[in-house]
């Protein structure tokens, strides 16, 4: 058989495996989630979920995490560029981001269906450090430009595997217990290892200025924060400060500020907390400018928009 024919027949038979492995986490999932929403699996900081309503872009705060969709498609828009992720792509989000986010096509004879897979600090800075220590794994200039604070990733096989494998721990308690943790971990090896580990590895290894700088924002989103601070933090300039983080969210650090703030409130009021009370909570002394800015950003008061829903997406 000729080379080229030989190539293309092993790759048909590695679409069709990842296939069936792809049927196969649908499965589980299903037979798992019965109900609208998140469901946990035993494993720390791995869920799954159902969706079966269409539920617009709104806004929300993504903490670090991997997206997996195995059935519909969901989307996220980041300072107004889509990213949409299904079965075929994966998202991931190395970094705390204040983005859109909804499953616009979502019904009950097409739900969403996926898994939602926090990305735990200790265990990804430990991965990546490993990885830039190994032959041949190349640790990122801190000269480079900064990957992009969402990025999606092909469902390549190492995924694909080890997400079967960490999802089919929930048959048994006793094998959810003893392996949870190692499984989790290969799941975010191969993360590392995929289309999005360079960003991945940027936020978690050596080099994850941007990266610092947002985890010291996002705990003090109650206090007034300067670019002066941030810059002093990861021991940047103020001006080089400024063009990675742009580089990395798209945003200025003190549109970043303001969106992560105003985000947080938005889903604040989601959950039923009142306008006023969702405005102290992240740092606004004033209702009123507040207000100012939450409809320049959304196109809506935040009273109207509060009551408009649904706003609620994993």
């Amino acid at each position: 058989m000729p080379i080229r024919l030989k190539l293309s027949f092993w790759r048909t038979i590695a679409c069709y495996i990842g296939f069936m492995i792809k049927q196969e986490l649908r499965q589980l999932i299903e037979s798992r989630v019965r109900k609208e929403g998140l469901v946990e699996t035993g494993v720390k900081g791995v869920q799954l979920f159902r969706i079966t309503a269409p539920v617009p872009c709104a806004p929300a705060v993504y903490e670090p995490s991997v997206v997996a969709i195995v059935s519909g498609s969901k989307e996220a828009v980041l300072d107004g560029r889509r990213h949409v992720y299904d079965s075929s792509r994966y998202l991931c989000c190395p970094m705390s981001m204040p983005v859109e986010a909804g499953t616009p096509t979502a019904s009950p004879d097409n739900p969403l269906l996926g898994v939602l897979i926090s990305l735990d600090t200790r265990v990804m800075t430990e991965l990546s450090l490993s990885m830039e220590g190994a032959a041949g794994v190349c640790r990122p200039s801190r000269q480079a430009p900064q990957p992009a604070g969402l990025a999606l990733a092909r469902w390549d096989e190492a995924f694909t595997g080890a997400l079967l494998r960490l999802l089919q721990l929930g048959d048994s308690p006793a094998d959810t217990a003893i392996l949870g943790d190692s499984r989790l971990r290969e799941v975010c090896y191969a993360v590392l290892k995929g289309e999005a580990g360079n960003a991945a590895r940027r936020a978690f290894g050596v080099g994850n200025d941007i990266a610092r700088a947002i985890a010291y924002l996002s705990s003090r989103l109650t206090e007034p924060v300067t670019i002066d601070d941030m810059a002093a933090q990861v021991g940047m300039s103020r001006a080089v400060l400024h063009r990675k983080f742009k580089e990395a969210t798209t945003m200025s650090p003190m549109q970043f500020v303001k969106a992560m703030r105003l985000n947080s409130a938005a889903m604040k009021m989601a959950r039923g907390m009142r306008v006023t009370e969702a405005a102290m909570a992240v740092g606004y002394e004033s209702s009123s400018q507040f207000s100012r800015e939450f409809k320049r950003l959304y196109g809506q008061p935040p009273r109207q928009w509060s009551q408009a829903g649904p706003h609620a997406a994993p």
